[in-house]
This record gives structure tokens, C-alpha cells and sequence, in this order.
């Protein structure tokens, strides 16, 4: 997405880590939230919908923590670091947890095997942008 890096690199401030590595982790935290409330709605239109309940809430936590995250790492003015650092790790937990859950029904349903790789996706860009942070 050019418009995260475009809107970082036009902030009056300085950023608190690298731009490009700043919109990827946004970028990755808008395609997570976006594929895992997909993949909840194609849970819910499954045959059999009992044994996808608890994939179903974590795609949906998943994608709530990642918009929630994505909001909280773009702000820049004046950002606490803590928090920062805070809201990353509950994403990355969150990612963890979901893709898990998703790979373990990604054999019979694409859209979890899907789901599952945009979690590790994200997972990975908010390591990354935790580290940078350190």
C-alpha cells in the first residue's frame, strides 16, 4: 500500500524507526485484518460450523488487535514507546495464535490455509518493527 510509506515519509516529525520497515507493518496489519474477518465469514458459511468456533473468534480477535495496532504504530506524534511495544506483542500473540488455529484446518479449507499465511505475515512485520524499536 503506497499510501502508508507515502503518508510517513510527509510526517513533520521525525518517525521513531525506518519508514519502509514502519509501512510494512502496516501494510501486513491491514491484510491480516482484512483475510482473517474473510476467513471467519467463510467459517461461518461452512457445512459443518461447530469445529471452526474457536477459529472463528480468533480471526476475529486477530483482526480487530491488527486494526487496532495498525492505528497505534501510524500515529507518530508524540507516540508512547511502551505502549507501542505493548500493542505489538499482543499482536504478535494474536497473529501467532490465529495462524495456528488456521493451519490446522488449512488441509480441507483454502481459506484458512490462506488466513493462516497472512498471520504468519504479520507476525513476522511486528517482530520486525519490535525489534527495530529496541
Amino acid at each position: 500500500m503506497a499510501q502508508a510509506i507515502d503518508m510517513l515519509e510527509t510526517h513533520p516529525r521525525s518517525l521513531n524507526t525506518d519508514a519502509g520497515l514502519l509501512a510494512s507493518a502496516i501494510d501486513a496489519l491491514a491484510e491480516c485484518a482484512s483475510t482473517c474477518t474473510q476467513c471467519a465469514d467463510a467459517c461461518l458459511a461452512e457445512n459443518d460450523v461447530a469445529p471452526l468456533v474457536e477459529c472463528i473468534r480468533l480471526n476475529l480477535d486477530c483482526a480487530d488487535i491488527c486494526e487496532a495496532t495498525s492505528r497505534v504504530v501510524a500515529r507518530q506524534a508524540g507516540s508512547n514507546p511502551d505502549v507501542v511495544r505493548a500493542q505489538l506483542q499482543a499482536c504478535i500473540e494474536a497473529c501467532r495464535a490465529c495462524g495456528d488455529e488456521c493451519e490446522r484446518h488449512g488441509m480441507h479449507m483454502e481459506h484458512c490455509r490462506i488466513c493462516a499465511e497472512s498471520c504468519r505475515r504479520c507476525e513476522e512485520a511486528c517482530r520486525q518493527l519490535l525489534v527495530a524499536m529496541a
